[in-house]
């Protein structure tokens, strides 16, 4: 007898809740929440053997909770599990308070009987403890769920941003040739530690690792217009959206026609960024291309439909794939489309890029940069 014993023999009157589900769900929730109890898989495997010798599918206050298998029937319903190893596993369940015993006088198990066949007394194991825990119970199951999920949505965010660190590095020794071998090191280092099983909180730990490789790799690819388009973003769409070139609905159109028989010239060759991340950086265009998009003319092709709708004029959408080619321009409108809520007049934002795009001062990389870092700090 022990402390945990008396508790637990407290559970025989213990109150039982209202609304109780049936066993096969209670014994479900405490297979989630075993590490709470303190039990293994092979305790809950003799808990389930168990709950079968009751009869019906719910335990019920007035029909009895106890079991009386013999150690042979019991073996038999856990596979062949040898006796040794039933008392060790029954012992721990009395233990997390889930069973109680009712000793018989002589140490069997059975039920004494009325002339009619009903029982009168019972001796073996009462699952009175899981009637009355049966909230508790789910309540923990409930827990432990959501924090197996957060643990497996932070397992896959690290997973993806080590996929991306990875990818902008191989990107980043060809566009801006310097010194990735201190990156790319910590990145394998990352990666080695993801194969370990971490916790939740040494997941968190890794996600601000990973994050803080790729804002490396976005100064490094970009410094200077990078931190333009992080820090002063607000500011220079502030002044975009209040310019005189453009109505606040709509973007005017300027000699349509003319607009329209003028084909613009576009730029064969394919931008340096990878279309990969242009698409995760700009997922919002996937939806009007139910088949995806696996080419830079097909990326062109879905920028071309959507541009109306955003209220940019033809003649404004032609000049920009003049100044910046057809890919360039694509990958433009595929992140004011993406910022489409954030962005009053559209159309404005898309001639003004356009303007620095003539002047040789436009590059889509920070655009893109800066939605993968927001992508990143939602993804968790």
């Amino acid at each position: 007898m022990n402390s945990g014993l008396v508790a637990a023999n407290m559970l025989r009157d213990a109150p039982v809740p209202a609304d109780v589900p049936d066993k096969w769900t209670i014994l479900k929730n405490l297979t989630a929440a075993r590490a709470v109890y303190g039990i293994s898989d092979r305790d809950l495997a003799v808990l389930t053997a168990l709950a079968s010798f009751h009869p019906g599918a719910a335990l019920t206050e007035g029909d009895g909770t106890i079991v009386f298998p013999s150690n042979a029937a019991l073996s038999e319903r856990t596979h062949g599990m040898a006796e040794s190893t039933l008392r060790r596993h029954l012992a721990a369940l009395v233990t997390a308070g889930l069973i109680l015993r009712h000793d018989s006088p002589n140490g069997k198990r059975y039920a004494a009987r009325d002339g009619v066949g009903g029982p009168v007394v019972a001796f073996g194991f009462d699952l009175r403890p899981l009637l009355v825990r049966s909230a508790e119970i789910g309540a923990a199951a409930t827990a432990a769920r959501e924090a197996a999920a957060r643990q497996r949505r932070l397992r896959e965010a690290a997973v993806l941003r080590l996929r991306d660190a990875a990818k902008l590095i191989t990107y980043g020794r060809e566009a801006a040739p310097g010194d990735w071998d201190a990156l790319e090191d910590q990145t394998r280092l990352l990666q080695h530690k993801m194969r370990r099983k971490l916790d939740t909180e040494l997941l968190e730990e890794m996600n601000a690792g990973i994050l803080a490789v790729l804002e490396a790799i976005s100064v490094r690819l970009d410094p200077q217009e990078t931190e333009e388009m992080d820090g002063n973003a607000a500011a220079n769409e502030r002044h975009i959206q209040y310019s005189t070139i453009d109505s606040p609905d709509s973007e005017p159109s300027l000699e349509k026609e003319e607009a329209s028989a003028e084909a613009p010239s576009p730029d064969p060759a394919e931008p340096r960024l990878p279309l990969f991340l242009v698409l995760k950086a700009c997922p919002d265009l996937l939806d009007y291309v139910p088949g995806g998009i696996r080419h830079w003319h097909e990326l062109v092709a879905a920028a071309d439909f959507v541009h109306p709708m955003l209220g940019v004029s033809v003649d404004a959408w032609a000049r920009a794939r003049r100044a910046m080619g057809d890919p360039v321009a694509a990958i433009t409108l595929a992140c004011i489309l993406q910022r489409a809520t954030e962005i009053r007049s559209p159309g404005g934002y898309l001639r003004a890029l356009t303007g620095k795009a003539e002047a040789g001062a436009f590059s889509p990389g920070p655009m893109v940069m800066a939605l993968i870092g927001t992508e990143n700090a939602r993804a968790v």
